[in-house]
């Protein structure tokens, strides 16, 4: 075990839980549209404590269901999966109501008086922790964790007052991280909102009119494929390359001395409309239009207009799915005339922008509080505060 400062001990998990169990099997007849909370694995977390609740089930359990009792959630409890994903974690917070668990997941219930079980919440989550729960697989090739397993976690433990601050400090940056993602969502859907009226005409921006023509990929480009690039060819240095999975490296010549409009056109990600950079590379696995009409706003309106349509009703085969250069020439597109286009796409980037500035910035808050949870849950760094 770890080397502690004073006031820590290294522990095991079951030394300090007063009970630890999982759920029970069976639970699909149960299953309501209504009734008691459900939570499942994928309610649980892995980048935090605090349970994901957009896709939850509800349960009705009749009322002598030992089971149903037996694992019945209360505030406080903290939940991590055993089996598949393991390590995932929720923290059962107050007022949650009646909720339930399957076999899947394991309950840790302690004494508030002496532990404070958020603070073992963020302890079990941490990239520390999370490694070696990961290294305790019981089940060989099929992942899986015992209850004998759970009881013996080795956690580190400070005084309780400690826990509790550490807790409060480790919630601050949880909020701002959750005030950050709720941001993001709502720009994304603000974004979708705007390209649903923008690109279809539905809305027009201020001081626009005129009639909007429909015409086709093949009519206003050249969409074709470039010859793939191996791995061996790329370079430590020069122009990037982009294949289907986005950036891929950087090769010694590029394709493309403007932005570029693509589509993945094979693979898992076939129907991705992408925006490449100019001076950059495409592989064979996208589709590039190229040589787009002056008449169209270069390339940023058609990106967004193809991103909006999408391609699904293109796309062939299962095993390997794939889009054919003939389909993609057919692709019916609506133009604007020419300023609104350019309008339309400056509109639409401001938006991407403001999601991109939103997407850092919630980067550098689990970042840092990651760095803080490092130091933190480990007696690295003390926080002050005074023992009750």
């Amino acid at each position: 075990m770890s080397k502690v400062p004073a006031g820590w001990v290294n522990i095991f998990l079951g030394t300090i839980a007063k009970n630890i169990t999982s759920g029970s099997r069976d639970w699909s007849k149960y299953y309501s549209d209504v009734g008691d909370k459900f939570v499942r694995m994928t309610n649980l977390n892995r980048d935090g404590i605090h349970l994901l609740v957009d896709n939850m089930k509800y349960v009705n359990v009749v009322s002598s269901s030992r089971d149903g009792e037996r694992t019945s959630l209360e505030y406080g409890d903290v939940l991590i999966s055993i089996t598949a994903e393991l390590g995932k974690i929720g923290w059962v917070p107050e007022g949650f109501g009646k909720a339930y668990i399957n076999q899947h997941t394991a309950l840790l219930r302690f004494n508030n008086e002496l532990i404070d079980s958020k603070f073992i919440a963020y302890q079990l989550s941490s990239p520390r922790l999370n490694k070696i729960i990961n290294s305790l697989n019981d089940a060989g090739a099929k992942s899986g964790l015992n209850l004998s397993t759970i009881r013996n976690i080795p956690i580190i433990i400070c005084p309780l007052y400690e826990q509790t601050k550490i807790a409060q400090i480790l919630s601050t940056w949880d909020k701002a991280i959750a005030t950050t993602e709720k941001l993001i969502g709502n720009s994304q859907q603000q974004k979708k909102a705007l390209m649903q009226s923008l690109l279809t005409g539905k809305k027009r921006l201020p001081g626009f009119e005129g009639e909007w023509t429909e015409t086709t990929l093949g009519e206003i480009s050249k969409p074709q494929q470039w010859s793939t690039i191996t791995s061996s060819q790329l370079t430590p240095a020069g122009f990037r390359v982009y294949g289907a999975n986005g950036f891929i490296g950087y090769y010694s010549e590029y394709n493309h001395e403007l932005e570029c409009v693509t589509v993945t056109c094979r693979g898992s990600t076939c129907g991705e409309v992408s925006l490449i950079p100019r001076k950059s590379y495409i592989t064979g696995n996208s589709m590039c239009l190229d040589d787009i009409e002056p008449s169209i706003n270069a390339y940023r309106y058609i990106y967004y207009s193809l991103s909006y349509r999408g391609f699904d009703d293109v796309i062939s085969g299962s095993a390997q799915p794939q889009i054919v250069g003939s389909a993609i020439k057919k692709i019916k597109v609506k133009l604007p005339p020419l300023p609104e286009q350019q309008k339309i796409a400056a509109v639409l980037t401001a938006a991407d922008n403001e999601i991109e500035l939103l997407q850092k910035k919630l980067a550098f808050l689990k970042q840092e509080k990651a760095a803080l949870m490092q130091q933190l849950l480990t007696g690295k760094r003390r926080v002050k505060v005074e023992a009750a």
